[in-house]
């Protein structure tokens, strides 16, 4: 692109006075500066006014953090009447509010993504392609990943090894992969009633499903050594054999569901063999409907996870465009209202809904980290 100045001097004349044509010249490089300067103002202001054009926060993504953003949008229109809009708040899961979110800056995009796994770096670098540069990661406690049945079936003591063998695709068998083929529990276990397996998982869009291939797939399968057997099916690969670890069976024994934990909860009510995968804090406020399994003998509860002894746990997070913060009306006022010690707090409004709450000192590194606008990468 050619200089302002090489622009200046296509257009003086020849000859004349050096004066005047200094003169001439000068005036050109202010006018041509003042244009640039203009441009560059009307690009900025009408951000603000596109962004401005939406008087709420738009809040889309996890099922496992909706209720307590649903329960902080609905305390914080209590203080804020009259003076905010209520904030919006959609589920989807995570990785679909996070896609929505690195759409772009401005009104039509929502300025903040529900998230019960932090953000990759694939979806980061969504994010700046699109313009999206200030990402802003807010922590807001702990949660546990539970399996939970009707309330009238049997407790069960679950361990990994037991889920990954109900529901994986391929499983050792005498030494060898092959086709799953339990259909019972007590196939797996003698200790475990002759039931059979259906399990409502986490569809592939939730975080939740990450932390249960992970924390509950992946560890079941080295523990009955079905990662060794595919690795070496796998050639050594040992991205192909986790992969593969995580793969489970489509014969109906394992079912994806892409919606909300209600309707896993439903799943399992119409089916009294059913087990339901479910954030901790919404099995909990249905205990008049299902209970929940031990994993490794640990019961799951807000004391085990704090301790760090419930073996499936996880952090839960929002994310923030940090574009839209003093922008969209509110958006601020709502981030710190939700970290305020009213809602997560020891004794906080989402602590009496389940969420765990994080040590004093890391809330008030969270805190003072929006307050400072430290960004993912930062």
């Amino acid at each position: 692109m050619p200089s302002v100045s090489n622009k200046v001097h296509d257009v003086i004349p020849s000859g004349g006075n050096f004066r005047t044509q200094l003169k001439v010249r000068m005036d050109l490089i202010m006018k041509a500066l003042h244009k640039t300067l203009a441009i560059a103002a009307v690009g900025a202001f009408s951000f603000a006014v596109n962004a401005q054009a939406r008087d709420y926060v738009s809040i889309m993504g996890s099922s496992t953090v909706k209720p307590f953003a649903d329960l902080v949008a609905e305390e914080y229109q209590k203080v804020y009447t009259g003076k905010f809009a209520a904030p919006v708040v959609e589920g989807g899961g995570s990785s679909a509010g996070l896609k929505e979110f690195c759409k772009g800056e401005g009104a039509g995009t929502i300025d903040v993504a529900n998230a019960s796994r932090q953000i990759k770096s694939s979806e980061i670098t969504a994010c700046a392609e699109a313009g999206v540069s200030k990402v802003i990661e807010i922590k807001i406690g702990y949660d546990g990943i539970v399996f939970a049945n009707p309330v009238s079936k049997p407790a069960f003591a679950f361990e990994p090894k037991h889920v990954y063998l109900a529901l994986a695709e391929m499983v050792p068998v005498d030494g060898k992969l092959v086709n799953n083929p339990y259909t019972h529990w007590d196939q797996i276990d003698s200790s475990f009633p002759n039931q059979e397996i259906t399990m409502y998982i986490p569809g592939e869009k939730h975080g939740t499903r990450e932390v249960f291939e992970e924390k509950v797939l992946g560890v079941g399968c080295e523990d009955t050594g079905g990662y060794d057997l595919q690795l070496k099916a796998n050639g050594d690969d040992k991205k192909a054999a986790g992969k593969a670890c995580f793969k489970v069976r489509k014969d109906g024994r394992s079912v994806d569901i892409d919606g909300e934990y209600s309707e896993t909860l439903a799943r399992v009510e119409s089916n009294p063999d059913g087990f339901g995968v479910f954030g901790l804090s919404f099995a909990e406020n249905n205990p008049d409907k299902v209970k929940v399994a031990t994993v490794n003998g640990i019961t799951p509860s807000l004391e085990t996870i704090a301790k760090g002894e419930y073996p499936v746990s996880r952090p839960l997070f929002f994310y923030v465009k940090g574009a839209h913060v003093d922008v969209i009306p509110g958006l601020r006022e709502y981030v710190e209202f939700f970290l305020s010690d009213d809602m997560v707090g020891d004794f906080g409004k989402a602590i009496d809904k389940g969420l765990i709450p994080m040590p004093a000192d890391e809330l008030e590194q969270v805190r003072s980290n929006f307050k400072n606008g430290v960004t993912v990468g930062s």
